[in-house]
């Protein structure tokens, strides 16, 4: 059973943590607080669902340099930047990093929410399709050498003919294979196939 996605709230100052705990559970989504980017690492792991509210200022290491960290081992927990008045290039600069969005103080409780769902989506999107990926290369995996040569011609758009003549085979036979590729992949068309591969990542399949 996947895990109730969290907003994870990150700052230094405890009355903003607590209002924005109130705020965000308030909407029936559960929250954690930390007082420092370290107590968050201390506490998160990685493929958490949900989204980190960070505060761009904090002393030690500020919500930038954790945002790189995070990015850097690849953590992939979507951001979203709370910013004083002074911070709005450090936040743009945070963006082009990868952060979804920066909400300027003081703020709006609906801007902020709306863009919590928004990270929040976005997060099971991401989620869903490294799910779909998984499982590509999983039915990837099942399929013999020869499948294996047939499906990548497939896929770059070869007729059968063009393939038995370049394997030394009957047109016949590349049907065969050809259609316990579509089994083994759950193909439902050409179509379909080609984007399973694209999906798994093409220089996998060479």
């Amino acid at each position: 059973m996947t895990a109730e996605p969290t907003v994870f709230v990150v700052d230094d100052d405890e009355a903003m943590r607590t209002s924005l705990q109130w705020l965000i559970e308030s909407t029936g989504l559960p929250v954690k607080t930390y007082a420092s980017a370290s107590a968050f690492l201390a506490d998160y792991y990685p493929g958490r669902a949900g989204c980190l509210l960070l505060d761009v200022r904090m002393p030690g290491m500020s919500g930038l340099e954790l945002q790189t960290l995070l990015a850097r081992e690849g953590f992939g927990i979507p951001v979203i930047l709370i910013t004083g008045h002074g911070d709005i290039a450090m936040a743009v600069r945070a963006m082009k990093a990868g952060a979804l969005d920066f909400i300027e103080k003081p703020f709006h409780d609906e801007d902020l929410l709306r863009s919590i769902r928004q990270a929040l989506d976005h997060d099971q999107r991401l989620r869903n399709e490294r799910l779909a990926r998984a499982e590509t290369i999983r039915r990837l995996a099942e399929l013999t050498p020869r499948e294996h040569e047939v499906m990548v011609m497939v896929t770059e758009g070869k007729s059968n003919k063009d393939i038995a003549a370049l394997l030394g085979v009957s047109t016949k036979t590349v049907e065969v294979h050809r259609a316990r590729v579509m089994e083994k992949m759950q193909a439902e068309s050409l179509a379909d196939l080609v984007r399973m591969v694209l999906l798994a990542d093409p220089r996998s399949l060479g």
